[in-house]
């Protein structure tokens, strides 16, 4: 199985082209898309996103992540292997490290520099397609890690926004102008109310459990806390963006 998270979008022909790419070698694997919707260029929003995808997978995926503003340039092509089995195929711009990171850590690291295992004809401004999807597929053909290039252990870092205790921001805004925040919500205390752009919003069990219109603060499908409205855009509602600050504070029952 090989998951797919990319910022090229679906108006264009990059995603088929890349999936092309692997299944030209590995004809019988299995495609997940996992989003084609990140933002362009944006390493920390397909870092974050893919971070809160990789979990369910089973530990024999291979998650390829293309989101190189650097393409080209002389940014590294990695393949990561973590401590709970998975290997992750991408540029070396800190894209694949959190989720890495949540998956147990690193366990082996190797630079793609053996292009035995690329396209042959190799485009200067398109290595979803001439490299990481190449590697990508020979890896779930069963090819050792190792057999693609030198072990490294350096890496560009890259870490998500963190918390100070209670207080966070937001860093992620979903289709539905969802406001996904870093504090998980395992910390939360037992009942609480959470400041944000001059609003105290109060937590619900679900979004029926408040009027329409009306915001709510709960834990998300990522095990983070989220400030939602019903049946329309918290987002638009408080105005707010990746990035806003907000605070949480400890209420009575």
């Amino acid at each position: 199985m090989i998951t797919l998270l990319t910022d090229f979008g679906l108006s264009d022909t990059y995603v088929g082209q890349m999936k092309g790419a692997i299944l030209g070698i590995a004809p019988s694997v299995h495609l997940v898309d996992l989003t084609h919707a990140v933002p362009p260029q944006d390493v920390l929003a397909g870092a974050f996103l893919l971070w809160t995808a990789v979990e369910p997978f089973g530990r024999d995926a291979v998650h390829l992540a293309v989101v190189d503003p650097g393409v080209g340039s002389s940014r590294r092509a990695l393949a990561m292997r973590c401590a709970r089995g998975d290997i992750f195929v991408g540029p070396d711009n800190g894209l694949l490290m959190p989720a890495v990171e949540r998956l147990g850590g690193l366990s082996c690291a190797v630079e793609l520099s053996d292009s035995r295992y690329w396209r042959p004809a190799l485009s200067s401004t398109f290595h979803g397609r001439d490299i990481f999807g190449p590697v990508a597929a020979h890896l779930a053909n069963g090819i050792e890690l190792e057999a693609l290039g030198p072990r490294t252990e350096h890496f560009v870092p890259l870490e998500l926004p963190q918390r100070d205790g209670l207080a966070g921001e937001i860093v992620h805004v979903d289709t539905y102008g969802n406001l996904v925040t870093n504090i998980p919500g395992d910390v939360l205390p037992p009942h609480y109310i959470v400041h944000i752009r001059g609003c105290a919003v109060r937590p619900a069990a679900n979004y029926a459990a408040v009027a329409p219109g009306d915001l709510l603060a709960l834990v998300g499908s990522a095990g983070l806390l989220e400030i939602s409205a019903r049946d329309t855009s918290a987002a638009r509602v408080l105005e707010a963006r990746r990035g806003a600050r907000l605070t949480v504070e400890a209420a009575a029952a």
